[in-house]
């Protein structure tokens, strides 16, 4: 496991968590990822992530929601979870995420290489 995924894997765990409202996706649309979460994801045809982008939504979006709702970004975990990125239903974990993990996440993201989905 690379230096990359062991850090991946300690800020995922270190999110809270919250339950959305059913069939609400308002959070969802065109985000980065790094390379090794896109890595983790299905593969996508060129012509689903542009269909996607022109609707400004995400390839990952079904029907039902997020398809891969358990591998999702950290982008879209960070939804909900911090007075910066809100979510627009009120809806949030009893405690928001800590500063230093927020800020370790967005240092994340910086220093890898992003791929938008």
């Amino acid at each position: 496991m690379t230096p990359n995924h062991r850090k991946l894997e300690d800020l995922r765990r270190r999110i809270p968590s919250f339950t959305c409202i059913v069939g609400c996706h308002d959070c969802c649309g065109p985000v980065t990822a790094s390379s090794e979460e896109v890595a983790r994801l299905p593969v996508k045809t060129e012509a689903e992530h542009e269909a996607a982008l022109a609707e400004l939504s995400c390839p990952y979006l079904g029907q039902h929601g997020c398809e891969v709702y358990a591998e999702r970004p950290l982008i879209c975990r960070l939804f909900g979870t911090t007075p910066r990125l809100l979510c627009p239903n009120g809806k949030r974990p009893v405690y928001m995420i800590d500063t230093r993990t927020e800020s370790e996440i967005h240092q994340f993201l910086a220093t890898t290489r992003q791929v938008l989905l």
